[in-house]
């Protein structure tokens, strides 16, 4: 967990993101709406570039921001499934996938979560990130490891701040996992 102070000084010394994700943050925190931070959203964006990530599954897209960090790393074949239950914020985040020219690359599902992972295809994505309250990554977490193919990565937000969540997650057996100070809980599949 970095204090705010820190944060500042690091984000700093880094390239301004997209301007649409500068934009997308200002309507997030207008509309209420809570985004990952752009640590996290840098952080995704490095695994994504590192990895050549082509098959990415994201979980509780709210107005797509992780998904947009994860879209603009991805190679140009790359696909994105981002899951958002919620209407409203789907339409703001098909907008901006669609004025960031990506909107070919991500497929945008309204339907409940654990009704998609389970009907998911297996041993196919190489990351797969979730974004959720601590009852829905615990309901997801044992759904999102078949999907991963083997060295694929499940990302969780906020993996630190649910403590049930994050023993299950740490004591996976599937999963070589960690989780950074900055609260993202990650594991590759080992089996």
């Amino acid at each position: 967990m970095v204090d705010d102070a820190l944060a500042k000084d690091l984000d700093a010394l880094h390239r301004p993101p997209h301007r649409l994700l500068i934009e997308l943050e200002r309507r997030a925190e207008e509309d209420g709406v809570p985004v990952v931070s752009r640590a996290t959203g840098r952080f995704l964006s490095t695994i994504v570039a590192a990895m050549q990530a082509h098959r990415i599954l994201d979980v509780g897209a709210g107005y797509g921001y992780a998904t947009l960090w994860m879209a603009l790393a991805q190679p140009g074949a790359g696909r994105i499934w981002a899951v958002e239950p919620d209407e409203r914020r789907a339409a703001v985040a098909r907008s901006y996938f669609q004025r960031a020219g990506e909107e070919d690359s991500i497929e945008l599902f309204r339907t409940p979560a654990r009704e998609l992972l389970e009907n998911f295809p297996h041993r196919n994505l190489d990351v797969a990130y979730v974004d959720a309250t601590e009852a829905e990554c615990a309901s997801y977490l044992d759904l999102v490891v078949p999907t991963l193919k083997l060295s694929g990565l499940a990302i969780f937000n906020r993996a630190a701040e649910m403590r049930a969540f994050a023993r299950a997650f740490l004591d996976h057996p599937a999963l070589d996992a960690t989780i950074l100070p900055f609260g993202i809980g990650i594991g590759a599949r080992r089996q």
